[in-house]
């Protein structure tokens, strides 16, 4: 007999990742019984810095933002339950054509094998019956989260485990339901150029390519908490200006994209375990 519990593994790039895309499946999943396990890729070093400090400007410490962050993704965790953190604790590279991309030890530089033997490690610790992690472009092409998703599968290929595997997304109809509460609560949208209109069109999947919708509205303050817990991100965090009850009318379902699977669950479901239970 097999008493390992239902296992949720979800593999994320930043602390603060871990609420935005997942909060409510691990809020959620962890009140059913099920063990939950985070893995967070990168220390967050090119965060803001205390008093909204940019990285690169004088006062930016990256070792002291990582430190800060690690304490926020902790409380983080305590709000939603997580059953255990594993951090791989790479340098965060900051977005796309930033100088830290280029930096030594930086998870954007770090060979795929390498990461990706690191996470097998863990893999075979805790066999999840469910892994999530991002798409191949990190949802809207942050190098630290496309590096996520190549260690995830790398990994996943050079063991014998065949968890359900699931890749954050969102769906068309409600990415643009995002822009016009943006626009509602004041954010300071500005209009695109036509090429970066073109990418920001692309971010997400038509509604009926999204195989799994799973309502997390019960949890929906669990992953406000959650958030509002990475207080030094506050000024990137926009989902916490719009308070807690609309918060979570706005994000009250998680969506995916069901890439791996050996149950034949029927799709579209709304239970990241359907088949395994």
């Amino acid at each position: 007999m097999n008493d390992r519990p239902l296992t949720l593994m979800a593999v994320h790039a930043h602390p603060d990742d871990e609420a935005t895309g997942t909060g409510g499946v691990l809020a959620r999943y962890a009140a059913e019984g099920i063990r939950t396990i985070l893995v967070t890729c990168t220390d967050g070093g090119c965060g803001d810095g205390p008093g909204g400090v940019k990285p690169g400007d004088p006062g930016h410490d990256p070792a002291a933002v990582a430190l800060m962050r690690r304490q926020e993704l902790e409380a983080s965790c305590e709000v939603l339950k997580v059953s255990h953190l594993e951090m791989l604790d790479y340098a965060d590279s900051g977005m796309m054509g930033w100088p830290a991309n280029d930096a030594p030890g930086s998870f954007w530089q770090t060979p795929v094998e390498e990461g990706a033997a690191r996470l097998v490690e863990l893999l075979r610790r805790y066999q999840p019956d469910v892994v999530v992690t991002y798409d191949e472009n990190g949802f809207y092409g942050h190098p630290d989260h496309i590096q996520a998703n190549r260690i995830t599968m790398a990994a996943l290929a050079m063991t014998a485990q065949t968890p359900k595997v699931y890749w954050t997304t969102a769906p068309r109809s409600m990415m643009q339901r995002f822009g016009e509460v943006m626009r509602e609560f004041g954010a300071d949208v500005q209009e695109p150029d036509p090429a970066e209109a073109a990418a920001m069109a692309e971010i997400g999947l038509p509604d009926e390519e999204i195989t799994t919708w799973v309502d997390t509205t019960a949890f929906g303050g669990q992953k406000f908490d959650a958030l509002a817990a990475h207080a030094s991100q506050g000024e990137n965090i926009f989902f916490l200006r719009m308070g807690r009850e609309r918060f979570t009318e706005l994000m009250g379902v998680e969506t995916f994209v069901r890439v791996q699977d050996t149950t034949g669950a029927v799709v579209p479901e709304n239970d990241l375990f359907a088949g395994l239970r």
